[in-house]
């Protein structure tokens, strides 16, 4: 049985480990061997019998829970099984927070641990009440905005005769005993940022890297108004519009799909931790990356988003409402719609992944390698590129294969487009080489 993130293996007992046990119980549960080295291999444990009278002892002491302690044997070598059963409250030990997440422990403390204790009470965020707020504090325009989305959707079609704001946010589930929620402030607030001081989104324009800003800009507002208002400035000021010719009519277009942008932004407003840095949006020649703080949920991977995968959002009572106005059109659906706009639109599939604390998304744009480099490029060189975009990178066999040509002479092709700076070998030696564009 290999070690995973339910599984730990000690040689022998610490009452350290008494972390490793709150942060099961804190998580999904496991099972700790005392008695086994790392490969899972038993070696025995001494004293085990009274270990199987003390470990217990100090689970209940200490974490105040208890759990099964199992004596096993296996050729004569004794080691004990300490099955750890999932809490629904949360577990401390010493007055601090453990979690079992993958492989490892973590000590929660700031925003982790308040997610955290939350989701125990059977919480989210955005499900607190906002005991500083009043219903002054509302914006008329963007109730009205939200009733005139939800009618037009289906979605809620008699709220177009409902006019007791108090009503619709408490259909709505964003009041509780009258007083306002988190959510209704950053779904209708006339000024989130009042009270949610990151409830922004920041754009910047870059150059040739990171450190080479040009401009920047912020955008405030509610969450209903703020994707809207998000893309009219990116448009008006982030990206060139293509410009093409309806017979004699002009027609501008947008560098990036403006469904996949639009998907993108609302699930960054709906996933977000409000808690931690604005969304940021990243504007390059070559691409648009747009960053969320947050994660995943505990069985979600990132290869998940590529297929039709559960819906559950970070701020449920926003995405609620997102869903209801109109905004958002099914359930965790949104990153295979974003896939599928840049498909349509001949671009490379968008990249996501974890970075910085949050979820990237970064959409690249479809720039005609062979037309902006100003060399003599022959064929096959031209396919390798063409290849590279689509696929991300390519090998020397891979190369062969498309040319139908020999080892040397894809040696001699690839050579010369990374003397060109157009790609760059990725320093692997032998059949694991390949190359992606510089």
């Amino acid at each position: 049985m290999p070690e995973d993130q339910n599984i730990e293996w000690k040689e022998g007992w610490r009452d350290e480990y008494l972390k490793w046990i709150c942060g099961f119980a804190n998580a999904k549960g496991g099972i700790i061997y005392i008695g086994k080295n790392d490969n899972g291999e038993v070696v025995g444990v001494k004293n085990a019998k009274k270990l199987m009278e003390d470990i217990p002892n100090k689970i209940q002491t200490h974490l105040g829970i208890i759990c099964d302690v199992n004596l096993q044997n296996s050729k004569g070598n004794e080691f004990i099984e300490i099955v750890v059963q999932p809490y629904v409250v949360p577990i401390s030990y010493q007055g601090k927070y453990h979690y079992r997440s993958g492989s490892t422990k973590q000590e929660l403390k700031g925003n982790s641990l308040n997610e955290f204790l939350l989701k125990k009470a059977g919480k989210t965020w955005d499900d607190i009440v906002e005991p500083r707020a009043s219903f002054s504090d509302i914006d008329i325009l963007a109730i009205e905005a939200f009733k005139n989305g939800a009618s037009k959707s289906k979605r809620l079609p008699f709220i177009k005769n409902e006019d007791d704001i108090i009503q619709i946010l408490d259909n709505l589930l964003m009041l509780d005993n009258g007083v306002l929620k988190r959510s209704a402030l950053l779904m209708f607030g006339a000024n989130p940022c009042k009270f949610f001081i990151n409830a922004f989104i920041k754009i910047g324009r870059f150059g040739s890297s990171d450190d080479d800003l040009k401009f920047q800009e912020v955008i405030e507002g509610n969450a209903y108004q703020l994707a809207d208002k998000t893309l009219k400035i990116i448009d008006q000021k982030f990206l060139v519009s293509p410009i093409t010719y309806q017979g004699l009519h002009r027609v501008e277009g947008w560098e990036y799909p403006y469904q996949a942008i639009r998907e993108i932004i609302l699930n960054a407003i709906i996933h977000r931790d409000y808690m931690g840095a604005p969304i940021q949006i990243s504007v390059y020649d070559d691409k648009m990356i747009v960053w969320n703080e947050g994660s995943l949920p505990d069985s979600l991977t990132i290869a998940d988003l590529k297929v039709k995968h559960s819906s559950r959002p970070h701020n449920p009572l926003l995405a609620s409402a997102f869903f209801k106005g109109g905004l958002i059109e099914a359930w965790g659906r949104g990153t295979i719609k974003i896939i599928n706009e840049c498909k349509k639109a001949g671009l490379p599939e968008p990249l996501f992944k974890y970075t910085s604390g949050g979820i990237s998304v970064t959409l690249f744009k479809n720039i005609d390698i062979t037309t902006s480099v100003n060399v003599n490029l022959n064929d096959r060189q031209i396919n390798a590129l063409e290849y590279i975009k689509e696929k991300g990178k390519i090998s020397n066999k891979e190369y062969q294969h498309i040319n139908s040509v020999s080892r040397e002479t894809a040696t001699l092709d690839l050579r010369e487009l990374v003397r060109l700076e157009i790609i760059i070998s990725s320093g692997i030696k032998g059949a694991g080489a390949y190359y992606t564009l510089k």
